[in-house]
């Protein structure tokens, strides 16, 4: 697996459904079936990652909306971001950047 740092860029992976109910999210993987509730923080890092792919540019919007400690809205980024992967929801994008 390739390393997750703020240099990341990511992308909604294929055949992921979102929806949002009531300011949470709910996050279903059709392929294999796997559902994923976020919070509301939580769906706002989704719906950043899918306007910012660069987990960078992420995190600079969490610091405007939120007032927290970078380093607490960077961990908490990351580690949604590991599982989100790992749920196979998240991918790498392997766009080239200019």
């Amino acid at each position: 697996m390739t390393e997750v740092s703020l240099n990341t860029t990511l992308r909604v992976s294929d055949d992921v459904v979102f929806r949002e109910l009531d300011g949470e999210a709910v996050i279903l993987n059709v392929e294999s079936g796997i559902y994923f509730g976020l919070d509301p923080v939580g769906t706002r890092m989704w719906q950043l990652i899918g306007s910012h792919p660069l987990l960078d540019s992420v995190l600079a919007e969490l610091e405007h909306e939120y007032d927290a400690p970078r380093e607490v809205l960077e961990g908490d980024l990351l580690g949604l971001v590991h599982e989100l992967i790992a749920k196979g929801l998240l991918a790498f994008d392997a766009t080239p950047t200019a």
